[in-house]
């Protein structure tokens, strides 16, 4: 029986009963184990898949070292190397495909209507501030400057508002399904908002770009959602490639499971 560790953190995760049911039925007995734990024995996995792990942006170099020592002991999946690289959004500048503008800097900002500022590693829209403030957006980039961390100075897209993001989820490179979420910094928008999501059929040039974006990562590929909107001139772009601890929102398609199980067995042979 192949035994792997679903990598999660102390707190709620509705997508884990499912997960291991569906791996079950797969012939992959499942344990949760919390990946801070000091106590985890992981070279006793034959692979550790790493999910929610939500609480690691504030220890993002403790996480990173576990996922090293993990990966020296076992096979993790992600991988390492994706991991690393994908924890801190200036990933987003070596992809090579269209992404939403952004400015690195708190110096010389581009004149638009409407800022988001936000660090490059973070999750869920923590310490991210929308404003129509020039000289505002540019106090708050240097801000995070001062405290260390870069900053990511972009436009906002009122179009997200009338067609929400559209996130593709890949098991194994692998189209499973696709979703519209609403946006987090629409006006009135609350953490509950964002987390209600309806099945999307995504179009064909979205679909080619998440094609493009899966191509410009060469290592395997367990889980990837690729999160997209459009500017105002209607072409897709990429505003986040999640491979570390994607909601997958298996709730909306009862056979997404079994495909993310499939793709696990697959890559374990």
């Amino acid at each position: 029986m192949t035994i792997c560790a679903y990598a999660t953190f102390d707190g709620p995760d509705d997508e884990l009963a499912p997960v291991l049911a569906a791996w079950r039925e797969a012939g992959i007995e499942g344990r949760a184990e919390r990946w801070d734990d000091p106590d985890a024995d992981w070279s006793a996995y034959d692979a550790v898949v790493v999910r929610s792990v939500w609480d690691y942006v504030d220890r993002r170099a403790e996480f990173l070292g576990w996922a090293r020592r993990v990966a020296s002991v076992t096979r993790l999946l992600n991988p390492y190397p994706v991991i690393d690289a994908n924890t801190d959004k200036t990933y987003l500048r070596e992809l090579g495909v269209p992404i939403v503008p952004t400015h690195w800097s708190s110096r010389e900002l581009p004149h638009w209507p409407e800022y988001v500022v936000k660090p490059a590693v973070s999750a869920g829209a923590r310490d991210t501030t929308r404003t129509t403030d020039r000289a505002e957006a540019a106090r708050l980039a240097a801000a995070l400057e001062a405290a260390g961390r870069t900053p990511m100075v972009q436009p906002y897209l009122d179009m997200v508002e009338s067609e929400g993001e559209t996130s593709l989820l890949y098991f194994n490179r692998r189209f499973s399904h696709a979703v519209r979420r609403s946006p987090m910094l629409a006006p009135g928008a609350t953490t509950e908002d964002n987390e209600r999501a309806e099945l999307r059929t995504p179009a064909p040039d979205q679909v080619e770009l998440a094609e493009k974006v899966l191509t410009a990562v060469p290592h395997d590929l367990l889980y990837a959602r690729i999160d997209l909107v459009r500017l105002p001139g209607g072409e897709p772009v990429l505003i986040e490639l999640e491979l570390t601890e994607p909601y997958f929102f298996l709730d909306l398609d009862p056979a997404a499971p079994a495909r993310f199980a499939a793709a696990l067995r697959e890559l374990l042979g």
